[in-house]
């Protein structure tokens, strides 16, 4: 093998521009963007116009709000974007003051301002449209007549559907209608008589099971009649997610459903609340239309009947469908694999983008006729010694198809290289293949990575993603097993230098992995998941019953809580471990990976924590990223000398 250049570790984390966020308005793109003011977490929402990347950004909210949404402890989606009378009005939730804003702006014709800002000329100033309050907004807001904005708020653990008047400041809400438990997905159609939107009850994650709601409205704003869809008409199946419900017509509703086992699309038809009815459904294998929905405003699906867009993972790959008057017409070929926050506006797209060799990027398409799409601004500028994923299936627990990508060294220090073998998050997330620089910095100093899509990794089916209820810590620690095993066996690895890295929920799989087996010589995580105990009466409201499904009940599951949780395990744990964790962290209390560090010194097990006073459940400082990734080296060229 040819040595190559050792990837510098602040390459990996290279300050580089990220689109926040993004959205499309007439020929304007929007996005959010931190601000560089010492000591603050300020930022801004900013706009250029499309297909111009070298033109002079416009700010356009100034630089006093913290723009960001808590809704449901994970947020998502901050702002919204309406075009109104033909302006265009913004609408954001910001944090210092506990509060939704808007301002309105006017339009200028594209040709006057050419490369340079202002593209929009503000009407005034930003105005503070409700009183500060305890309690974390959507930003799917709707905009009814043009005066009335609908919206969600999470007040004390319980989710309201409110209104107010636009025109009005500081002003109290007016609820409408006090949920049950969970909602979300809030949309209206085209002329603005109907509301839609999903609600999910305990012990469900809305990826499990969830219902799809219609409400009409009368002359007054008021809600004059919901319904819950009757699922019978789709399926007989007793559970069935709903994905971004989203309106393309006056009376046309797509949305994706995993009664197949995949998330497909389906269009409903709704005339009015007494008469919805199927108008079409898709159904393919191996096609997923849909994601968990840990954050809000998670966008595949974009434009309106007579040119839709959806984004589709299908097998490796993910791809972008054109479907008109609700028939398939193309698949648009692009030169990347993983594509994420479609939205469109007339004749263009945006979206994110990346593949194996090029990192995300924001990607601006100009549809210029039905067969031909002009990409600009996107060429792929492949970095010198990449080591690309390799797609592979394996034999997992239970003599399961299991999928991991797998990367190898592109440098040869060693006889058989070592292996570092990743558990991602969530655990309902997945690796997608893509440029990965940190992967690419282990890489060039001579490591095998392998990524594992345990068992309960999504994007792969209902089926696959169900493996884990009721054995997490059981089928993805033993896939990550297998996956090593089978290496080994292969002689592709030194089975002498193996090494297990997990964040928060990845961080459970990883110590799970390494109890009572030498497979693993040591183990690199942040903000891991230790106490399952723990987590199940102090974690926030949206997955305080999450571990119903990948445990079990509480009540009846004590024993299995108490043995899936590492810090429980001390003396099964003989491998070196090194921690990172944050101690802003809401979701998994910093003192429980400093517990667990301690009972494994007086084990007399080599063991490091680091902590960071102002980091919470996912690093976002990039001096910090830069310190764990060469504390990181450190660790390991001290454990294998």
């Amino acid at each position: 093998m040819i040595n190559h250049k050792e990837l510098n570790v602040k390459s990996v984390y290279k300050d580089k521009k990220f689109f926040s966020e993004t959205n499309i308005i007439e020929d304007l793109i929007f996005w959010k963007e931190r601000l560089n003011i010492a000591g603050k977490k300020n930022n801004a929402i900013f706009t250029r116009p499309i297909n111009n990347p070298n033109s002079v950004t416009q700010n356009l909210t100034g630089d006093q709000f913290s723009i960001t949404s808590l809704f449901h402890g994970y947020g998502g989606q901050s702002y919204k974007c309406i075009k109104s009378n033909n302006q265009l009005l913004i609408v954001w939730i910001d944090q210092i003051s506990k509060s939704i804003w808007i301002n309105s702006f006017k339009f200028i014709n594209s040709e006057d301002y050419k490369d340079h800002s202002p593209y929009l000329i503000s009407n005034d100033q930003p105005r503070k449209l409700t009183k500060s309050i305890t309690g974390n907004f959507d930003a799917s807001f709707v905009l009814i007549e043009d005066k009335t904005l609908f919206g969600l708020i999470e007040i004390h653990n319980v989710d309201y559907l409110f209104k107010v008047d636009i025109f009005k400041e500081e002003q109290d809400l007016i609820f409408l209608k006090k949920f049950n438990n969970f909602a979300g997905s809030l949309s209206s159609n085209i002329s603005e008589n109907l509301l839609s939107w999903i609600e999910w009850d305990f012990p469900f994650m809305p990826w499990e099971n969830n219902n799809l709601f219609f409400a009409e409205l009368d002359n007054n704003c008021e809600l004059e009649n919901s319904i819950k869809l009757d699922k019978e008409i789709i399926s007989n199946c007793e559970k069935i997610s709903f994905f971004q419900p989203y309106w393309i017509s006056d009376n046309l509703l797509v949305c994706s459903e995993d009664s197949s086992g995949w998330w497909n699309l389906i269009f409903f038809e709704v005339n009015d609340l007494n008469n919805i009815h199927i108008r079409k459904r898709i159904s393919k294998e191996f096609f997923e239309y849909g994601l968990p929905q840990w954050v809000s405003g998670i966008s595949l699906f974009s434009g309106l009947k007579d040119n839709f867009y959806c984004l589709a993972k299908h097998k490796d790959n993910w791809i972008l469908e054109n479907y008109q008057n609700l028939h398939f017409v193309r698949k648009i070929d692009l030169p990347y694999t993983t594509l994420s926050d479609l939205k469109s506006y007339a004749s263009n797209l945006i979206l994110k983008a990346s593949n194996q060799v090029c990192e995300e990027k924001l990607i601006e398409l100009e549809i210029k006729s039905l067969h031909k799409i002009q990409i600009k601004q996107n060429k792929i500028k492949p970095l010198e010694s990449i080591s690309q994923a390799e797609s592979i299936w394996f034999e997992g627990f239970d003599k399961r198809k299991t999928h991991a990508w797998i990367y190898k060294p592109t440098n040869s220090y060693f006889q058989k290289p070592p292996l570092m073998v990743k558990a991602h998050s969530g655990p309902t997330g997945y690796f997608n293949g893509s440029l990965n620089p940190e992967v690419q910095f282990w890489t060039s100093r001579g490591w095998c990575v392998a990524e594992v899509n345990y068992g309960g990794s999504s994007s792969f089916g209902k089926e696959y993603r169900n493996r884990l209820n009721g054995n997490w810590g059981i089928v993805d620690s033993m896939d990550c097993r297998a996956l090593v095993k089978i290496l080994i066996s292969e002689e592709l690895v030194d089975k002498t230098k193996v090494v297990a890295l997990g964040n928060s929920a990845g961080g459970l799989t990883v110590f799970n992995a390494l109890c009572g087996d030498t497979l693993f010589k040591a183990a690199i995580c942040k903000y891991p998941v230790l106490d399952l105990n723990q987590m199940h009466f102090h974690t926030h409201r949206f997955e305080k019953d999450y571990l119903n499904s990948l445990i079990g009940n509480f009540e009846d599951n004590k024993d299995q809580y108490f043995d899936r949780s590492p810090i429980n395990k001390i003396k099964q744990i003989c491998q070196p471990v090194l921690i990172f964790h944050g101690k802003k962290d809401f979701v998994i209390d910093y003192r429980i990976s400093y517990e667990f560090h301690e009972k494994l010194l007086n084990n007399n097990i080599y063991s490091e924590i680091h902590l960071y006073q102002e980091e919470g459940h996912g690093f976002k400082d990039l001096k910090n990223k830069i310190n764990c990734l060469n504390i990181s080296e450190k660790f390991l060229k001290k454990i294998f000398n």
